[in-house]
């Protein structure tokens, strides 16, 4: 099993990312992929879902800016950041869900319901 995040980059603010997951090893019809973020110094966060049943979660506070989608040809699973703020400074992490649900529409939180990672990609937003 394997999750390789890109994407990242240096970008001004208020303009838009797209990170990728890419997936292997398993299929992404028994598992959730979420997003997570962990800033400087902080804990990391959950940013979004993409369930297996092909459901899509954000948290609260990344609605409206934040898209997640998925390729199944290309077994990726996309995190579209638009409108960048400093605050979205941080490395994003992508992670496969532990438990395997044939297509079920699980979006898990925290970062103990995850077995696997991806190594992270960076997201640094500055002028």
């Amino acid at each position: 099993v394997q999750l390789q995040a890109s994407g990242g980059g240096l970008v001004q603010p208020g303009e838009s990312l797209r990170l990728a997951c890419v997936a292997s090893g398993f299929t992404l019809d028994y598992h959730t992929i979420g997003w997570f973020r962990q800033a400087p110094e902080k804990e990391r966060e959950w940013v979004s879902c993409y369930s297996s049943d092909g459901a899509t979660y954000f948290s609260d506070s990344m609605k409206g800016r934040f898209t997640i989608s998925r390729d199944n040809a290309k077994k990726t699973v996309y995190l579209q950041i638009n409108s960048l703020k400093p605050e979205d400074t941080a490395v994003y992490y992508c992670a496969r869900s532990k438990y395997a649900i044939y297509r079920g529409g699980w979006c898990p939180t925290g970062v103990t319901q995850y077995d696997y990672w991806g190594q992270g990609t960076l997201v640094t937003v500055s002028s």
